[in-house]
């Protein structure tokens, strides 16, 4: 396996998982370029898409980042432009920007609602539509979405109904386009985790350290996301892949690795993982108790 001279789009991937998924790409001699938004430093996030640039070049591969909001349709096609005469084409498109909000619907602001469909549902379908030209004369085109399975129960929506809606909007591409594209030889898959993921997100929005505990580290996905991209893309497509399930397919039978070295209790499951997805793991994992049926 390797993605050796390949180019990868990626959308978001200034920090977190589409960081670490790029560094893992980078490691095998990719070209990454990453589209976010964040120029300047965060008071509470780490990393801009010029530092996450040089993580990229210092893990062996060429890397372009680009300021871009994908809400933009011109922003977005400029940056794809930008990624092509950089580095030739695009063999890969990761959408792996997305906005959370984990409100119920009395305290969601239409500003909040139209943030998060306009990121995630409409910017994984324009960031896919502005990449399939390129992708058509890629040899074994993939297109990520960092999207979980659509598991259609009340209790995905109950607590946060627009988040559930923009989140599982970019399932539906994973599910519309897979069969649109296959004529075209491109992949089309979902990605997610098992389990919470370590990142910015789950420390200042989900829990802070003690969640942050009972998560895995970002470097799962970033492994599975290598198993996934390195499958050939006209057999295995339409797929919603648990990055713990195709990793153990792979070979991998310590996950040890991926958690933190001082915490030997259960993992906290992510949202949107169905409960017989749980029953097969062999982690310990549990559901978290405000998504019980």
């Amino acid at each position: 396996m390797s993605l050796s001279g390949k180019t990868v789009f990626m959308s978001g991937g200034s920090r977190g998982i589409g960081l670490a998924m790029a560094k893992k790409f980078a490691e095998d001699g990719a070209n990454v370029a990453i589209a976010a938004k964040t120029a300047e430093p965060h008071p509470k996030l780490d990393g801009t898409v010029y530092t996450a640039a040089k993580e990229i070049e210092d893990a062996g591969g060429q890397a372009l980042p680009i300021v871009c909001d994908i809400r933009d349709e011109d922003g977005v096609r400029d940056a794809v432009k930008a990624c092509v005469d950089k580095f030739g084409g695009i063999d890969i498109c990761i959408n792996n920007a997305s906005a959370i909000s984990l409100t119920p619907t009395p305290n969601t602001t239409m500003k909040r609602y139209d943030l998060m469909n306009q990121v995630n549902a409409r910017g994984t379908f324009l960031v896919s539509q502005s990449c399939l030209p390129y992708l058509k004369k890629a040899d074994n085109p993939h297109i990520v979405n960092i999207a979980p399975p659509l598991d259609m129960k009340a209790k995905w929506f109950k607590n946060h109904v627009a988040y559930t809606m923009a989140k599982y909007g970019m399932s539906l591409c994973t599910l519309g386009m897979s069969e649109e594209f296959r004529p075209d030889g491109i992949a089309v898959n979902s990605l997610w985790p098992m389990t919470s993921i370590d990142t910015a997100a789950v420390r200042n929005v989900l829990g802070g350290d003690s969640m942050a505990k009972m998560s895995r580290l970002p470097e799962i996905m970033a492994d599975a996301a290598y198993v996934l991209l390195n499958k050939s893309a006209k057999d295995f497509t339409g797929n919603f892949v648990i990055d713990e399930f195709i990793l153990a397919e792979s070979g991998v039978t310590d996950f040890s690795v991926y958690t933190h070295p001082d915490y030997n209790g259960p993992l906290a499951a992510d949202f949107f993982v169905p409960d017989d997805f749980l029953a097969k793991s062999k982690s310990k994992v549990m559901q978290h108790p405000g998504y019980k049926d």
